[in-house]
């Protein structure tokens, strides 16, 4: 076995035990493709593990010294970008799929700056910066699973559309998580929003202010529809099992948040989930959409990524 096709199978495993979903949407790509995920997917973990406290997305605990693992989360991505000496598997990972594709490494530090924002305790005070964090966090995925997907790093407008993706997603998963971040000491909402709602962050976990906490998580998915409609005119242009992941990822994230939508006030009784047999009936009309030609959507009006941090 070469060393490349070991690295590949242990990013295979850290993605079959940190996200069972992931796993599955990434075998509809074709097999270079999948495994440059995978490849992407352990580091992206590993970064979201050191800086959370916890083990495949499980068991987080708050960390001692925030600012500590976000500096050794630096040094060894640097390491992996700038050098050959041996790493933990998930920088070897990044160094493999980053040389493979020829990833700008701008999008790998802007989204280490999204991991700083976190261990900093930053809040959001406007929309704005609500999207910009959004970015950091997964617009940034987007952008670099795009380049894993081929698309040329200066193919501005798809990676636009692909950074429009990670921004519904966030957006999708910040609306279902209002309740649970609150219970530990966590708000996503801009300070903004809040002082019109009338709530502080505490209210945000109080059963008695759940409409106007229900109120605030549909304007969240109100924001994320204009960047899922602009993500999939970027979508038709990948390669047909590309096309068909991405349709899917996008159904599914799609409707937790419309779920958490139309649910209103028991959106938190339960945490939202898509079922199994929505998931194949989402990826039966993914299938269906990779095949038609999306209307153009136009980006006017819609928060723009960086071009240079």
């Amino acid at each position: 076995m070469t060393a490349r096709n070991a690295l590949v199978l242990a990013a295979r495993d850290t993605i079959a035990q940190g996200s069972q979903s992931f796993a599955a949407a990434s075998k509809l790509f074709a097999p270079v493709t999948r495994e440059r995920a995978w490849l992407l997917y352990a580091w992206c973990r590993a970064a979201d593990d050191l800086t959370d406290g916890q083990e495949l997305g499980h068991g987080a605990v708050p960390l001692a010294d925030p600012a500590q693992a976000q500096a050794e989360l630096e040094r060894l991505t640097a390491a992996a970008l700038d050098g050959d000496t041996p790493l933990p598997l998930p920088f070897e990972a990044l160094r493999l799929v980053a040389r493979e594709t020829g990833m700008p490494r701008r999008f790998i530090e802007d989204h280490l700056a999204g991991f700083a924002l976190d261990a900093a305790g930053w809040r959001p005070g406007s929309e704005e910066d609500l999207l910009r964090y959004c970015y950091h966090v997964a617009g940034t995925v987007g952008c670099m699973m795009a380049v894993v997907m081929g698309v040329a790093p200066d193919d501005q407008d798809t990676l636009d559309r692909a950074c429009d993706l990670g921004l519904a997603f966030q957006l999708a998963n910040i609306a279902r998580d209002i309740v649970p971040d609150a219970q530990t000491g966590r708000c996503y909402l801009p300070a903004a929003w809040l002082r019109e709602a009338g709530l502080t962050e505490a209210d945000l976990a109080d059963p008695a202010r759940r409409a106007a906490v229900a109120h605030l998580a549909a304007r969240l998915v109100e924001l994320s529809r204009p960047y899922r409609r602009s993500a999939r005119v970027g979508a038709a242009r990948l390669p047909f099992r590309s096309r068909l992941a991405v349709l899917a990822a996008d159904g599914i994230y799609g409707a937790i948040g419309e779920k958490v939508f139309a649910l209103g006030l028991a959106a938190w009784d339960r945490r939202v989930r898509v079922s199994s047999a929505g998931k194949l009936g989402l990826l039966a009309g993914a299938a269906l959409r990779s095949c038609i030609t999306p209307s153009l959507a136009s980006r006017a009006g819609l928060w723009t990524r960086p071009r240079q941090s």
